[in-house]
């Protein structure tokens, strides 16, 4: 790909091959596999890219977050409970949870400590929380708006695939 001249140009580039990614999807887990794929490789500073779906077991009282596809180092957050963490609370609110610094939230759940901002964004279909994409920087205030948008996208992408599903 060739490089852009400049960061809006970079993410332009960046959501027309999700935009193509979700043209080309054979399923839902395929989808999410490639954007996550797509955006750790293509976008500098996001050093840890995931989707976690909402999941509930009979053993379980409420609804967990469960990790899926994901790219960057293993986390030991592969459950989470709703309500705990940035991720808990971007989905419990559905709204877009954007943190400069993970050092100055108690809601995070250290992961690495190389992390130093993080953004997560709801996934909805049929007007409900089902999951959330989350991205981990190594770079301070790593997500402006325009990062926002980007995947503010991609999380509506799957949540347009998922909605196509019958369930």
């Amino acid at each position: 790909m060739p490089a852009a001249s400049n960061k809006q140009e970079r993410l332009e580039e960046v959501k027309k091959e999700v935009d193509e990614l979700a043209w080309s999807a054979g399923s839902a887990a395929e989808l999410m596999r490639n954007i996550v794929k797509l955006l750790h490789d293509q976008m500098l500073k996001y050093n840890w890219v995931g989707f976690y779906m909402l999941a509930k077991s009979p053993a379980e009282r409420s609804p967990m977050l469960v990790l899926g596809a994901f790219q960057g180092a293993m986390t030991p957050h592969s459950r989470i409970p709703l309500h705990q963490g940035i991720c808990g609370a971007a989905a419990s609110t559905g709204k877009t949870v954007v943190v400069d610094d993970v050092n100055e939230d108690p809601r995070y759940l250290a992961c690495s400590i190389e992390t130093k901002s993080e953004i997560v964004v709801p996934v909805f279909a049929h007007d409900e929380v089902v999951g959330e994409l989350d991205i981990d920087s190594h770079f301070p205030a790593a997500f402006d708006h325009e990062d926002r948008q980007l995947v503010e996208h991609c999380a509506g992408l799957v949540g347009k695939f998922l909605e196509k599903i019958p369930g």
